[in-house]
């Protein structure tokens, strides 16, 4: 397994499989050129295998942190550690440019994502209420 950051549209179209939907080219060049934005994809045998998408918060009071924005893996390629590999190499990336943390939002029902997140070294920080705003 290589895991390497993507830089161009190319690289995030060819792993859209791992995406929800397709990687629009006017998204995929604005999540790219965002300072602060950055994917990580695992590959095996140069297939997309995995994925994770981190975003650096920054708060006036309290430095800058990464969000683990989402992370995905193929479903023939789960349970060979690849999406602990990928949490653990966003931490690393996060820490390298100076982020004081790493968090994740994760529904308490979605036992896969817990242990993989467990598994690289989280904590659990307590339950929390999400709200959204549909602005579209």
């Amino acid at each position: 397994m290589d895991i390497r950051p993507a830089r161009t549209v190319a690289e995030l179209q060819a792993a859209e499989g791992l995406f929800d939907g397709p990687a629009r080219l006017d998204w995929s060049e604005r999540f790219l050129s965002a300072p602060g934005h950055l994917m990580l994809i695992a590959y095996v045998d140069d297939i997309p295998a995995g994925m994770v998408s981190g975003v650096e918060m920054s708060h006036p009071d309290k430095g800058t942190e990464m969000c683990l924005y989402e992370l995905s893996v193929d479903e023939g390629y789960r349970r060979r550690g690849i999406g602990r590999a990928l949490t653990e190499a966003l931490a690393d990336e996060a820490k390298a440019r100076g982020c004081y943390g790493m968090w994740v939002g994760v529904d308490t029902d979605n036992e896969a994502a817990l242990a993989t997140y467990t598994s690289a070294g989280s904590r659990d920080e307590g339950v929390f209420a999400m709200r959204g705003w549909p602005l579209a």
